[in-house]
């Protein structure tokens, strides 16, 4: 009688032996090694097990080596399928292990690598926990092995790992397209909105749905000019209701013209009797008051509730040009809007979100222009909360560009982000001389950074040319790139309904169960460059300030790379200035690991970001403009240039600035401390630790992420969401 064994399994119960369980498992790894093992072999693996089990108790992991051992005897290419399976399962338990860490972390602690995201909140250790999870499938499934332990390393960086094979990054989302006739949301059909204050409502339902179901930065281009069209709807309605007051004051009802329930228009012989100045004036007030409620409660919106990726929707919201009467409202009380702050009165605190950006054209906004007010509106603005962001469509470069020969704006995606141009009818480039570009309704598949001070220390420790090595990285970026976008593909567009069925993207018509692949010709994939400020440290000892010569020929070989895999590749290869957020921190560690601490290099806890000098340099704004310009052309992939402004809420200053970055044709940033007294109110540039007035030490801190605003305290303890690096970069900040 065979005796009765019991196996202890991993998770600590208990069963009976039974031998067809091995027979199964080698059977798997026999026809993983396309072998075909005979009974006999079965039996001889079972029985050589049982020889070697000691008493009436085992466990799965004894079992199992002693599986392998016999396999050593039967077949050694089965034995070697099943020892890898084994390894692999290993790997991911220990996968496992280490995501229920990070949940542990998020659940009891605090998660800081996205400062737009509240840790702090249920809904957001939820996300992060599923991005912790899915963050290690792509890296274990997706990346090959050397792209693998080129990213572990150090020396590529691929962003937003959890979410980049679920959907895209950053849009310039149709807004008015979507609205346009209605559409379905939800399963629920949405009208089309009848007034502003609907088109607000409407709006903000849209930007936290879609925005859920991609990563990055959601924009709104030219947002003054699909509200202009709502608020038009409205004068017209308070137009009438005017009217019919007075209609019914005077006596003269009965003309049989009445507005009927749906609020159309009396015929215009009727209404003109009634139209006076006084009914323009009052349908104007009702307007104004409308814009003003909506962009606050577009602004509450987006501050409190949380999408449902976890974090608070990077919404941009770019304007400025609209010359119409309503689109200059809609320009002109957002920025009144947002320089008033939210919050109880008397303690009022500018949002974070939108990200506003002004769209400067000089023959919109120079002096004596017809948009002139709204410029003084703006740099007022942005004196006082640093939004709006300055976009120039009048100095050099590849934006103004775009808006100068065909009319077309290139607005950013985010904090930084542009498209490259996608024609009508050509494509990636103009098919004749009339063919356009289109920018509206595209969007990119996301970013992988170079970490180039490692890439040349690379170089250098094995006594490689530092462009061969590069090189190798480049193409291994350009592989990934080429297999995210075969993958996602292959996505229906019912993943993103109010994008790719709704009209939100570009072609976005599609039926629910339709693949994507089609919109995915447009949209782009950068190359993103980090610390080039560090590679010309590590290059000679000397900062981009002092020279940044071989900072800048290395920038002009990758352009120069990026163009030639476009051409061969017929994909919108871009490069970006990357604003690196934990990578700042993360590529120094990294570094460290590997090369040491190197003076310049790694010897502080972050890098530079992007093509930026170094926030300790001690230049004036004008000089950082002028140094940062050579890079500027050969980051058209993502961009933002920001100087600091150390004289408080200095209007003219500001002005001085960003009327010389417009001339240059920068995306300009406005930068200040911005402190504010939570008990009194009290509210100044570069505040102490407490405040002067009330000695409180509980105060708001905003300031610049990279290219957005962020909390660096919140309250008596100092609370922030950014990292370690992040907090000690703005620590240092003089020029930046």
């Amino acid at each position: 009688m065979e005796k009765r064994i019991m196996v202890t399994k991993k998770n600590g119960t208990k069963e009976v032996f039974q031998g067809r369980k091995i027979v199964d498992a080698i059977r798997q790894s026999a026809r993983r090694a396309m072998v075909q093992l005979s009974q006999q072999d079965e039996s001889t693996v079972v029985q050589e097990v049982l020889a070697k089990i000691e008493g009436s108790e085992t466990t799965v992991e004894k079992i199992h080596t002693m599986v392998e051992n016999a396999l050593d005897i039967v077949n050694a290419d089965v034995a070697k399928a099943y020892r890898d399976y084994r390894n692999y399962k290993q790997e991911f338990a220990r996968m496992f292990e280490e995501v229920r860490e990070d949940a542990d972390n998020i659940t009891f602690g605090e998660d800081r690598d996205n400062a737009n995201s509240d840790s702090s909140l249920v809904s957001t250790k939820r996300a992060l926990i599923f991005n912790s999870l899915e963050k290690r499938l792509y890296q274990r499934f997706f990346l090959s092995p050397e792209q693998n332990q080129a990213e572990k390393d150090g020396y590529i960086y691929v962003h937003d790992k959890n979410a980049r094979l679920l959907t895209m990054n950053c849009c310039l989302f149709d807004m008015a397209n979507v609205l346009n006739g209605g559409f379905t949301m939800g399963n629920l059909p949405y009208n089309e909105p009848g007034t502003l204050d609907t088109a607000f409502d409407v709006i903000g339902d849209v930007i936290l749905s879609a925005a859920g179901q991609q990563y990055g930065g959601f924009t709104i281009p030219e947002i003054d000019k699909v509200l202009a069209y709502y608020a038009e709807k409205s004068y017209h309605k308070y137009l009438s209701s005017y009217c019919k007051i007075a209609e019914d004051i005077i006596g003269k009802a009965g003309s049989g013209n009445q507005n009927d329930s749906t609020g159309q228009m009396w015929d215009e012989i009727n209404k003109e009797s009634y139209i006076t100045p006084k009914a323009h004036e009052y349908a104007m007030e009702k307007v104004y008051r409308d814009f003003c409620q909506g962009w606050q409660g577009l602004e509450y919106k987006l501050n409190s509730v949380g999408s449902s990726r976890g974090d608070y929707p990077f919404v941009t919201v770019t304007f400025g040009l609209g010359i119409a009467r309503f689109e200059k409202m809609a320009s002109l009380t957002a920025l009144r809007v947002h320089a008033g702050g939210q919050g109880r009165e008397g303690h009022k605190v500018p949002t974070l979100f939108p990200k506003y950006v002004f769209l400067y054209d000089k023959n919109l906004h120079g002096k004596g222009c017809v948009n002139e007010d709204l410029f003084r509106e703006g740099i007022k603005c942005s004196a006082k909360t640093m939004y709006p962001d300055w976009l120039s469509l009048t100095g050099e470069g590849y934006v103004p560009e775009m808006y100068k020969k065909y009319g077309r704006v290139v607005s950013p995606m985010g904090c930084r982000a542009f498209l490259s141009p996608w024609y009508e009818r050509g494509g990636m480039e103009p098919a004749h001389e009339q063919d356009k570009p289109i920018f509206v309704g595209r969007f990119n598949l996301g970013a992988i950074s170079l970490n180039l001070p490692m890439i040349l220390a690379k170089a250098q420790a094995e006594n490689k040319d530092f462009h061969e090595v590069l090189d190798y990285y480049l193409n291994m970026i350009r592989d990934i790139h080429r297999n995210t976008i075969e993958y996602l593909g292959k996505m229906r567009a019912g993943s993103n309904p109010l994008a790719y069925c709704e009209g939100g993207f570009l072609g976005g018509n599609l039926g629910p169960d339709e693949p994507i692949r089609p919109l995915l010709d447009a949209a782009t994939v950068s190359f993103g460059i980090t610390a080039l400020n560090e590679l010309q440290e590590l290059y000679n000892g000397k900062s981009i300030a002092e020279d940044g010569q071989f900072a800048l020929d290395t920038l002009k070989y990758i352009n120069a790379k990026i163009a030639e895999f476009k051409r061969q590749d017929g994909i919108l290869y871009a490069i970006y200035g990357t604003p690196a957020e934990t990578l700042c921190s993360l590529q120094v560690k990294q570094f460290r690991k590997i090369y040491g601490i190197i003076e310049g290099v790694s010897d502080r806890p972050y890098v530079s970001n992007s093509f930026h000098c170094h926030v300790t340099e001690p230049i004036s704004p004008i000089r950082k403009q002028d140094l940062e310009r050579r890079f500027w052309d050969y980051c058209n992939g993502g961009k933002i240039q920001y100087v600091r402004y150390p004289l408080g809420y200095n209007i003219a200053a500001v002005e001085t600035l960003v009327n010389r970055a417009m001339e240059i044709g920068f995306y300009e940033g406005v930068n200040l401390d911005l402190c504010y007294c939570m008990d009194c109110g009290y509210q100044q540039v570069d505040m102490d630790e407490t405040c002067p007035v009330c000695s409180s030490n509980r105060l708001i801190k905003v300031d610049r992420m990279n290219g957005y605003l962020g909390y660096t305290r919140i309250g008596a303890k100092s609370n922030s969401r950014y990292n370690e690096g992040k907090l000690a970069e703005i620590a240092d900040r003089v020029s930046m």
